[in-house]
């Protein structure tokens, strides 16, 4: 069942990320993700509010989209887990062989700016 639901997010750049605010309100973002092993590595800066939002409540819904966020699949329930280092070294160097020159020019500049990123798994429900 979860390879019918990976299925639709085969080929895309972009999945539309939902998490929900304490007062349970829905914030959706597009992000750059990458597949592997039947779940979804996604990654952003550590401050920012979906990160807070996923510590919690680890509930969240993904599809896929475009680089605006308009819709290209179904919704569908997830769980997002913060990873360690180790996993985090993982979803980068997957998300570098998916984006290529692109991923690397974002490490660069992060870097420059000594930005802490995290990375996110998803598994799909």
């Amino acid at each position: 069942m979860n390879a019918d639901k990976l299925a639709q997010f085969a080929g895309q750049e972009y999945l539309n990320f939902e998490s929900y605010r304490k007062n349970g309100q829905a914030i959706t973002t597009p992000m750059w993700f990458a597949e592997a092993d039947g779940l979804l590595f996604v990654y952003t800066l550590a401050d920012a509010a979906k990160v807070s939002r996923v510590r919690n409540n680890p509930r969240v819904r993904v599809a896929p989209c475009s680089l605006r966020g308009g819709l290209k699949g179904d919704w569908v329930e997830a769980t997002a887990t913060i990873l360690d280092k180790a996993g985090a070294d993982r979803g980068h160097a997957l998300l570098r062989k998916k984006y290529g020159w692109k991923k690397r020019l974002g490490d660069l500049f992060s870097r420059w700016r000594r930005r802490t990123r995290v990375v996110m798994a998803i598994r799909l429900d």
